[in-house]
């Protein structure tokens, strides 16, 4: 095909969620709550464990960064969505778009290894407690992180170099709420061969890797677990590790169903219904779920409220 027929495209149509006019504003509404909720919260829980030094642990260096990760992820996809549900056209540049793409790739390769990192972490801390703070010390948990952000920022790079590569036709609507992979490839007249064997490739790296680095170390967990004796110790182990696999279920659930399938038997329209939780409903439920069922995070929150009302 002779790619100089086709205009450089220099902006995309994002279809957006629903085609009703009736509900626009009711999912505004909604989507802006729950983007209020993201951004209170994880900013809230970053606050928090800044400010109480009995939770400068591992655990809870990883939680910060975790709570990072998605507050810059619903940054980068809610704020564009909101703003479609009140404009009669949703169009989204060029540059935009692949701005957008390149850093929801990011923070979504993050958080899958951030997950697998706080997985270890449990790991370390249950099955080898005498030694966990000279293996989980603060270099280890810092060159941890990096390699976290490093491998996002390598790998969502390649996707979005590859992408930048294509030539699109004149049909420019992107069916989906914000510039993702799949609806941009279906836009492609140029072969997308090589960047659906990027995606199912490194989508399998990034989501069955962390997946079998915490179902290992869980395997380890739990079998330790069934090894104390008290009943008391066997709840308070469970409770260390309840939240985190709670967040992992939903994440790595809605993930695996978007990318671990070839983009010609994915359906966009459930598609978008499973990028609305990792991208929208998970970023606002990780605060909550470390927290309401975290008595170490509601024992600092109770001592800083004292604290301001004491001053």
């Amino acid at each position: 095909m002779d790619h100089r027929n086709h205009s450089s495209v220099t902006e995309f149509i994002l279809f957006g969620l629903t085609e009703y006019p009736e509900l626009q504003l009711p999912l505004f509404f909604l989507f802006l709550g729950i983007y209020v909720v993201t951004v209170v919260g994880n900013l809230g829980m970053i606050t928090l464990i800044g400010l109480s030094s009995h939770l400068h642990t591992p655990m809870y260096y990883f939680l910060s960064n975790l709570s990072f990760i998605d507050l810059c992820q619903s940054t980068v996809i809610t704020p564009k969505m909101l703003v479609n549900f009140v404009t009669e056209k949703n169009i989204i540049s060029h540059p935009e778009c692949m701005t957008q793409l390149y850093f929801f790739i990011i923070f979504a390769i993050a958080e899958c290894h951030m997950l697998a990192a706080m997985a270890y972490d449990r790991y370390v801390a249950i099955c080898n407690p005498l030694l966990y703070n000279v293996v989980m010390s603060y270099h280890v948990c810092f060159w941890l992180t990096m390699a976290v952000y490093i491998l996002g920022i390598i790998e969502s790079t390649i996707h979005t170099g590859f992408i930048l590569k294509l030539f699109f036709c004149s049909t420019t609507v992107v069916n989906h709420y914000f510039c993702d992979l799949f609806p941009l490839l279906k836009l492609s007249c140029s072969s997308i061969y090589i960047n659906e064997l990027l995606v199912l490739g490194l989508s399998a790296f990034n989501i069955l890797t962390p997946a079998l680095t915490i179902l290992v170390s869980y395997i380890f967990i739990i079998s330790s677990i069934l090894h104390i004796r008290s009943t008391e110790g066997r709840s308070k182990a469970f409770s260390t590790c309840s939240s985190h696999i709670s967040a992992v279920t939903i994440f790595y659930g809605s993930a695996a169903f978007m990318y671990l399938q070839p983009s010609n038997v994915s359906s966009m329209d459930q598609g978008k219904v499973s990028s609305v939780f990792y991208t929208i409903v998970v970023p606002m439920l990780n605060p909550m779920i470390y927290s309401l069922r975290n008595k170490d995070v509601k024992f600092a929150l109770k001592k800083i409220l004292e604290s301001r009302a004491c001053s």
